[in-house]
């Protein structure tokens, strides 16, 4: 099974060749899709097992560890991020409103939360592949999807918590203070010895800086677990300390060791979770017609939703344009998207039919919307940081 998943991670990235002379098709969505025809679904030729699930779940680890690399704080402080806070605090309160008209109380929390969700880690990617990363629009948007990526999974904490948000607050604060910690020692001044095995270490077999940055990675994910919080936290929490880690160093090295962990990730495991949640995705729940009808309703609602607000509160700084594109692109929502319906799922708050629409629209927002986005946004040199 693992072999034909491979099979299909390597096959994605041909297709979306051949098909980009017809139309852009992001290889996230060809990864779900082809997922869904090698899944039960069509063919069946893969089911999840031990060993994919194991895969999958290091997948969605790295690449929320890789989109809390790309988080640069300094960046975003100040304006930016209190620009995107109140942003995601708008649609929180409209996600909310339309989540408990469409799903009632309990599910309606979820679909709220789901609707302020932002897909950063595929995203930046895409801005870094333009140039347009390291502009004020890519400034800005870093802060939007900063706050749609992060803080959704608190909120669910506290929303799928039940009787006890006091314990949910405690074991928080917990990881909070855990976290804060490992990024004031990742910020200190590497020891003589340490700078000096990472140094001598990074063309050999040993690589010592890449196993510490796997390990503090998979070790953030054990603390979330273990506190009852999702993984997803800790490997975005990770994702930062790494960077901060790696600033510390020579940064020919850093950047080193960056591509290495950008191999193992986008070369390997991230591939394998997009694949392995489009062979989970309940196709059959979309053939009841009132299921299919929510897919392009939870698309608008994401653009209106999540995109609106996000877009409004930039344009005075981005322009009209590119506060749309800013917008639009806050709206795509997939990676978190998954992980919160497949909780809310597990909790059995959120059923299998309202989990699929909500899917499939945001496969359909990683596909449409970044398209548009990128054709109402100008070259990088429109937007370079004066």
């Amino acid at each position: 099974m693992l072999t034909v998943v491979l099979a299909v991670a390597v096959l994605a990235p041909i297709v979306a060749d051949r098909l980009s002379r017809v139309v852009m098709v992001p290889s996230v969505v060809l990864q779900i899709g082809l997922g869904i025809l090698i899944g039960p679904a069509v063919l069946d030729w893969v089911r999840p097992t031990g060993v994919v699930d194991a895969l999958s779940d290091l997948g969605l680890a790295f690449l929320m560890l890789l989109a809390g690399y790309e988080l640069k704080y300094a960046r975003i402080r100040g304006a930016p991020l209190g620009a995107a806070a109140a942003a995601w605090l708008v649609s929180l309160v409209l996600g909310i409103g339309v989540g408990l008209l469409i799903a009632g109380t309990d599910a309606g929390l979820v679909v709220g939360l789901a609707l302020t969700t932002t897909t950063l880690g595929v995203v930046l990617p895409v801005l870094r592949d333009r140039g347009l990363l390291g502009t004020d629009f890519g400034t800005r948007f870093m802060a939007v999807g900063a706050t749609g990526e992060f803080l959704p999974i608190v909120a669910i904490a506290f929303a799928l918590s039940g009787e006890r948000p006091a314990h949910t607050t405690a074991v928080l604060l917990v990881f909070a203070l855990v976290a804060g910690g490992a990024a004031a020692l990742a910020r200190r001044p590497r020891h003589p010895a340490v700078a000096r095995l990472v140094t001598v270490t990074l063309g050999t077999s040993a690589q010592v800086a890449v196993r510490f940055c796997v390990f503090v990675s998979v070790a953030m994910v054990a603390l979330a677990e273990s506190l009852d919080l999702d993984p997803v936290m800790g490997a975005f929490a990770s994702g930062v300390v790494i960077h901060l880690f790696l600033d510390t160093g020579v940064p020919r090295e850093s950047d080193e060791v960056l591509a290495r962990l950008e191999g193992i990730g986008f070369g390997f495991l991230i591939p394998i979770f997009f694949i392995v949640s489009g062979v989970r995705f309940d196709v059959d729940a979309l053939a009841d017609p009132s299921t299919l009808a929510l897919v392009p309703v939870f698309l608008v609602l994401f653009v209106a939703v999540r995109g609106g607000p996000a877009g409004l509160l930039q344009v005075q700084v981005l322009g009209a344009r590119s506060a749309t594109a800013a917008g639009l692109l806050a709206a795509t929502a997939l990676p978190l998207l998954v992980v919160i319906t497949q909780i809310a799922q597990d909790e059995g708050v959120l059923s299998s039919g309202m989990s699929s629409a909500l899917v499939g629209a945001g496969m359909l927002s990683v596909l449409v919307l970044p398209a548009i986005a990128l054709r109402l946004v100008g070259p990088p040199q429109e937007h370079r940081r004066g």
